[in-house]
């Protein structure tokens, strides 16, 4: 058996649910919203290339080394974007949550928050992870802030780490929530979900 296997998460307002063909046409939709291909600090897939984005992130999961979630608006049961645990490694017990997006409408809501703590719950409770690991684009400051919202430390910037697709280097800040640190941070979310 896998140390990780596709698996539903549920809180009040958001389902995770192991992605496939069928979340397709929401996704499409959703990446519409605020036309977030063309970020150019992030690697999103245009209603078009949604297929085969989903097809990809499938083939990661058949390798082992990612497990990837559509985002699920309870309110409309609409998917409304992607997650995924990704650089799985069954050996250390550490794992990274990544290429994550959500619709614009969505953004900047409780939606995130509920996501992470769903899925660092499973990471640190289930899956008894040492370390999660966030990682993203230096000028991706929005995205940088929501990591560090989550109570996650910069552990440093990988400098020239990989090429975007315009041929440009990218910077990549890797942040991390380590097995000491996950009751703070538990604590922190919960807090921060509660009704003002």
């Amino acid at each position: 058996m896998a140390w990780i296997e596709p698996v539903s998460l549920s809180s009040q307002c958001v389902d995770l649910e192991p992605l496939s063909l069928a979340h397709r046409a929401d996704l499409a939709e959703s990446v519409r919203d605020g036309e977030l291909w063309n970020l150019w600090y992030t690697s999103i897939p245009s209603p078009d290339a949604m297929k085969a984005e989903i097809e990809r992130r499938l083939r990661l999961q058949a390798e082992g080394s990612m497990l990837p979630f559509a985002v699920v608006d309870k309110a409309t049961q609409r998917a409304v974007g992607m997650t995924t645990y990704m650089h799985i490694d069954s050996v250390n017990h550490r794992l990274e949550i990544g290429s994550t997006w959500y619709r614009k409408s969505v953004q900047r809501t409780s939606l995130n928050t509920q996501c992470k703590l769903l899925l660092l719950k499973h990471a640190f409770e289930r899956l008894a992870c040492i370390a999660v690991e966030f990682r993203t684009h230096f000028f991706n400051r929005q995205s940088r802030q929501a990591i560090e919202r989550l109570g996650a430390k910069l552990d440093g910037v990988l400098r020239q780490h990989q090429r975007s697709a315009d041929g440009a280097f990218r910077d990549t800040c890797v942040y991390s929530i380590i097995e000491a640190e996950w009751p703070t941070v538990r604590a922190n979310l919960v807090h921060r979900l509660k009704p003002r």
